[in-house]
Formats: structure tokens, sequence, C-alpha cells
């Protein structure tokens, strides 16, 4: 409990002491594309609910640098990577400074902006993804390893230490700026 005290603590003060100096960049650096719709989603369980929304769509609209298979990949593979380890981290010096702030910025407008086509670092190339379906399928059992995890996550490579809570937040933002670049196609 203290220690839940002490991160929610920590991560207002860093939020509300790095917002003034790095909203502006977060904002106007990773803003939502023009033809972005405009999505939030503040759990998985609402992420799955737009899951199913675009993939029983039929076809998409994209306004997406990477494919629908790609993005899925992405997004399962930051998932993934919340219980297993990220391959690559920020220094802790980022991480419990500018990445802590932003995360507290993110949190606190329920909205992520990031650039959608920055990897993860470290992680596998997504050229040549190009299964849909097997990519659904991951993002999908990535989803549900979380919700059933009860070990101990491991640290996000930009933000640090997240609980569950946090970090179920953070996927389900990630998600939603990820599938916002995606539409169902008019009939």
């Amino acid at each position: 409990m203290k220690s839940e005290i002490h991160h929610s603590r920590r991560t207002f003060v860093l939020a509300a002491a790095g917002a003034a100096v790095s909203a502006p960049l977060i904002m106007t650096r990773f803003a939502h594309a023009a033809d972005a719709r405009d999505l939030q989603l503040a759990s998985l369980d609402a992420a799955l609910t737009e899951l199913n929304l675009l993939t029983q769509a039929g076809a998409l609209d994209s306004s997406a640098v990477w494919t629908w298979a790609q993005t899925l990949t992405h997004c399962a593979q930051s998932i993934e990577y919340s219980m297993a380890g990220f391959p690559e981290a920020r220094s802790a010096l980022f991480q419990s400074t500018i990445g802590a702030a932003a995360y507290g910025v993110f949190a606190w407008r329920g909205r992520m902006s990031h650039d959608l086509v920055e990897p993860i670092p470290g992680a596998p190339s997504l050229d040549g993804v190009n299964d849909g379906v097997a990519a659904e399928a991951r993002l999908r059992a990535a989803i549900l390893a979380f919700q059933q995890w009860s070990g101990e996550l491991q640290p996000h490579f930009a933000y640090g230490e997240l609980n569950k809570q946090e970090y179920e937040l953070a996927h389900a933002m990630h998600l939603a700026n990820h599938f916002a670049q995606f539409s169902v196609k008019a009939a």
C-alpha cells in the first residue's frame, strides 16, 4: 500500500512538474493525423469491443502508414512485453522524468498521442507482417493473457514502473491511438 501511494505520488508530482514543459512538445510532435477518428478507450474490454467492430467490418479505410496486420502485431508486442519484459529500455532517468510525465499527461487527458510508425525499441521488425487474421489472434491472446496475469509486470520501456491498472490504461490508450487510424469503410 505504501509503495502504491509513493508510486502514485511520484507519478503525480513528476507529471505536474513535467506537464508544463513536456505537454506542448508531446501534443505537437505526436498529434493525431487530421483524418484520424476521435477515439478514447479506457479499458482492454473497451478495446476488444472496438477490435470486434473493426474486424467484423469487412473493409476498412485507413490513414495509417502501417497495415492492419502490422498495427495489430505492434499492439500485441507492447502488451506481451509488459509481462515478459521489453527488449530495450530508455534510461532510468528518462523513465522517471520525461516518461513518467508523458504517462501522467496521457492519463490525465485519457488519450495517448505518439508516433504511430515508431516500433518498440528492440522489437522484431514489422516488415513482412501481412496476415491480419494471425495478427488479430495474437492481439486477442495478448489481451487475454494480460487480463489474467497475476505475476509481476515489467517496467515499460519509456514510462518505467506501472501497476496493473496503470498498464491497462496505457495499453487501452495505445490501442485507441492506433485503432483511430482505421474506420469502417462506407458502403
